[in-house]
């Protein structure tokens, strides 16, 4: 036997606490948006904004904030220093959202600032690189892109996958592809036709009674939200980094959800009278010890790297903290009881919808 935290008799009613998970969900979802709303939209980091990266390396430590003074006479807009690779490198970045000046002015009036107030230590321009507006507005589409295709594949896999009906996963395929179509001659900026297609796909799933796919995407949804509106809360900058931890969660989030589905699906085979709500229930508390230990050794590796990873990949780390424990919740309070409002009401329907 494996090992288990959690007794086999365990029935925690989780169900039952769906309508408060609903409230706390909604309010922190709300908080995100209202941040985005008073704030503009994301905060774009150079990668989709434009901008340039200066590495420095120095022969001695030096303080970030002994750095900053250093460079204060530099007149670049948005400037930002952090501290970079491993303690005892003495390597740091240097990033401003400028994309007005040249590459060599910005080296200039680096090096210039750096002799002239950086007593204590020598240092050495390592590598400066510069990303343009359109190259940046370039790779925030193809970010974009990525994710929603990303939701959209997995939405028709889990309608073939828990519910044998391809057709309608076809049929949902084909309206996705016609919505699309539609929306693009209303030359909608990206982002909104990205809402557009996430609002056409969620309204598709009810419509074809697709409940697995409906509960799994929404859950999806529910978790990116989350973590896109506590990074606009703590005011952290949006990156290339931050859109694969997005996809990374979007995967261990659909992962989550599908162990609890695969046991309700097993469960469902092998009863015939209980309550479809209670059988949910079961299935949870059945995956529950399997869910903590997953959820825990994997934020144990993420917390690692949040705390020893260094400056560069910290809010990586964050964005992943966020995202698996908001998606261990969201496959528990999320998707599973939404399968129970959508779905039907006794087994017997499930059971013999899923052997047609």
């Amino acid at each position: 036997m494996g090992l288990q935290f959690i007794k086999p008799d365990t029935n925690i009613d989780f169900i039952g606490f769906r309508k408060i998970a609903f409230i706390i969900s909604i309010l922190v979802i709300l908080a995100g948006v209202g941040s985005l709303i008073l704030k503009g939209g994301p905060k774009y980091g150079i990668d989709f904004a434009g901008g340039m990266i200066v590495q420095v390396k120095t022969d001695n430590p030096v303080e970030v904030k002994e750095l900053k003074e250093a460079l204060k006479e530099v007149e670049l807009p948005g400037m930002v220093v952090q501290s970079f690779g491993q303690e005892g490198d003495n390597e740091y970045l240097i990033r401003t959202s400028s994309s007005d000046i040249t590459s060599a002015e910005v080296r200039d009036q680096v090096s210039s600032a750096l002799s002239a107030n950086l007593k204590n230590a020598k240092y050495e321009i390592q590598r400066l690189e510069m990303v343009g507006p359109k190259v940046g507005a370039d790779l925030r589409s193809k970010a974009l892109e990525a994710m929603f295709y990303a939701v959209l594949f997995i939405a028709i896999y889990i309608s073939g996958r828990f519910e044998q009906r391809w057709m309608a996963a076809a049929i949902m395929a084909g309206g996705l592809i016609g919505g699309q179509w539609v929306l693009g001659f209303t030359g909608l900026d990206i982002g909104w036709t990205i809402i557009g297609m996430l609002f056409i796909t969620v309204g598709l799933c009810w419509y074809l009674r697709l409940n697995y796919a409906l509960g799994a995407v929404v859950a999806l949804i529910h978790d990116v939200m989350i973590t896109v509106g506590i990074f606009s809360i703590l005011g952290k900058e949006f990156d290339l980094t931050i859109i694969a931890a997005l996809l990374t969660i979007i995967g261990y989030s659909l992962n989550d959800t599908i162990i609890v589905f695969d046991r309700i699906r097993e469960n469902i085979k092998g009863q015939d009278k209980a309550n479809f709500g209670s059988l949910i229930n079961k299935s949870i508390n059945q995956t529950l010890s399997r869910t903590i230990l997953t959820s825990g050794t994997t934020l144990l590796v993420v917390l690692s790297l949040f705390v020893l990873g260094g400056g560069v990949i910290h809010d990586f780390a964050l964005a992943l903290l966020i995202g698996i424990g908001v998606g261990t919740y969201s496959s528990i309070f999320v998707a599973s009881p939404i399968l129970l409002g959508f779905g039907p009401a006794t087994i017997e329907e499930e059971g013999d919808k899923a052997t047609a």
